[in-house]
Parts: structure tokens; sequence; C-alpha cells
């Protein structure tokens, strides 16, 4: 039997884990919901200035 999976080396090993605190999870969570509205208000303005340029020359409705 393969010895390189075994339950007392996988508790072991979760033991070494060094799970983040309740603090770095909410900045992380703050970071990519910042984050995300930025980039979603940059691409909507971007859509909002290419389809009045293609207005502007006829192109679309």
């Amino acid at each position: 039997m393969d010895k390189t999976f075994s339950w007392s080396g996988i508790k072991k090993e979760a033991k070494r884990v060094r799970w983040p605190s309740r603090k770095d999870v909410a900045n992380d969570t703050a970071e990519v919901v910042i984050f995300t509205g930025f980039f979603a208000a940059f691409f909507v303005l971007c859509d909002l200035i290419v389809a009045y340029g293609l207005r502007m020359i006829g192109i679309g409705v």
C-alpha cells in the first residue's frame, strides 16, 4: 500500500495551515466588491461613449 497519503499525514498538514482571520476576509471581500464596482462602472461608461459615437456617425438607432 502506498503511504503517500495517510490520515495522520493529512491531519498533520491541516494543523499547519494558516487560516485567515475574520478581519482579513472582510478586507479582501471589501476590496473585491470595490474593484468589481469600479470596473463595472468603467465598462458601462465605455459602452455609452461608443454607442453615442456610433449614433453620431449614423450607425445604430
